[in-house]
């Protein structure tokens, strides 16, 4: 293994053997990045000891895996991140080095401190070929639109804000309201980080889109339409599910039109921000109400698939349907292969860093899910996985709070707020 150094805080190795992070620490390496996939090859020690290998040598650890040709910004970031929370000297590794260093190098060229021109030539003189990285390069230079992702931790959440980069205009996806539901305090700091941006950027919010009514948390698209004037929208289908929650929470009160939100998509409309053209996918099966919205070359798809390695989504809420599931992705990924995909939640399996983004030719190729299984196959599966999984607190919890109606006590010095929870905020 040779360990190539490329600043004061960085060097790029290839495969690490065991004894090789007592070596860093005894170098003076603070962390260790590992890019590297497991199950790449026979032999390969994978994340799991290389983790308790670190811990052992007193290193810090980041598992931020990926493979050349499916690096998305998601990594990127990752990367960076793990850089700034080190302590000290990082060795980032994969097989070669080669992926480690193109990370860094595509973080330079996209915070501005290296032209994507230069990418190549700075590879050569460490030793390595960037190619990989220039034609990342390329391929995102032509993508339209722009999307810029905020990760929600607490509920492994994704939302976007997806824009038009010669008008300005950009619309809002599933944003998220924040909420402690062991007190019914909700905030507002995740809609504010994505209004931040948008008007750093210069942004122009022409849309507040839901793809369906969520389980795990709430909207913030009431909050953003106040603070925007913006209009909210979600699929047509959702009075289906508000007539469901009246009967199942015997909720007489409640309007089952959809009149919470200002438009009802139905499946086939069309509408445009700035010079893109958008069109909705109706895409029943995680719930009777969710849909895809198809904006230029990407399709936000929220909980009908996940990245490849997380599979799809449970269809055990309340008009739920694998089968349905099933003919949603097909629609889906009937699409052009190099279409882009944005989910709506990321588990980080395997203790991973946050991932949104991949293609209808990676879930064609890699999602366990969908490759090589039939209908009834993953309709048994699907029914398989969800038989496991627990039922989300908050849904049952919103209603409550809902049914209850009027406000919770005021908290002291926390800076949250208690509130009733508006509907078209579920």
């Amino acid at each position: 293994m040779t360990c190539v150094k490329v600043n004061e805080l960085l060097s790029v190795a290839g495969q690490p053997d065991a004894a090789a992070f007592a070596a860093f620490a005894a170098d003076g390496f603070a962390a260790v990045i590992n890019a590297r996939p497991d199950g790449e090859e026979p032999g390969q020690p994978g994340n799991t000891a290389e983790k308790a290998s670190a811990a052992a040598a007193g290193l810090s650890y980041s598992f931020v895996p990926v493979k050349g040709s499916e690096i998305t910004e998601a990594d990127i970031f990752a990367f960076q991140a793990a850089m700034a929370q080190a302590k000290g000297p990082v060795v980032a590794h994969c097989k070669s080095g080669t992926r480690a260093l193109t990370l860094h190098a595509l973080g330079e060229v996209l915070d501005g401190r290296m032209k994507p021109g230069d990418v190549e030539a700075f590879g050569q003189n460490l030793g390595f070929d960037l190619a990989g990285a220039r034609r990342f390069l390329e391929k995102r230079a032509g993508q339209a639109p722009h999307v810029k992702a905020f990760f929600e931790p607490r509920t492994c959440s994704v939302q976007y804000v997806v824009s038009d980069s010669k008008t300005k205009c950009c619309v809002i996806i599933d944003p998220v309201l924040d909420f402690d539901e062991m007190s019914g305090a909700t905030a507002t700091a995740n809609a504010d980080a994505i209004l931040a941006h948008v008007e750093s950027d210069g942004l122009t919010v022409e849309w507040i889109l839901d793809t369906h009514p969520h389980a795990d948390h709430f909207s913030a698209a009431h909050y953003l339409h106040e603070k925007t004037g913006a209009p909210t929208a979600i699929g047509t289908h959702v009075t289906d599910v508000q007539t469901l929650w009246k009967e199942i929470y015997n909720w007489p009160a409640l309007k089952t039109d959809g009149s919470q939100w200002d438009r009802l998509f139905a499946d086939g409309d069309t509408f445009e921000i700035g010079g893109l053209k958008a069109r909705v996918m109706f895409s029943p099966g995680h719930t009777l109400a969710s849909i895809t919205y198809l904006i230029g070359d990407a399709a936000f798809v929220h909980d009908t698939m996940f990245t490849p390695d997380s599979g799809t989504a449970r269809t055990d809420f309340p008009g739920g349907s694998a089968a349905a599931l099933w003919q949603s992705i097909q629609a889906i990924l009937s699409l052009p292969e190099e279409t882009r995909l944005f989910s709506g939640h990321d588990y980080q399996p395997g203790g991973r860093h946050p991932r949104w983004e991949s293609t209808v030719a990676a879930q064609k190729r890699a999602n366990p899910h969908i490759a090589g299984i039939d209908e009834a196959a993953f309709v048994a599966l699907r029914q398989a996985r969800d038989r496991t999984l627990p039922k989300p607190k908050l849904m049952l919890h919103a209603l409550q709070v809902n049914i209850r109606g009027g406000r919770l006590p005021e908290p002291e010095g926390n800076g949250r707020r208690y509130l009733k929870i508006p509907l078209d905020a579920l």
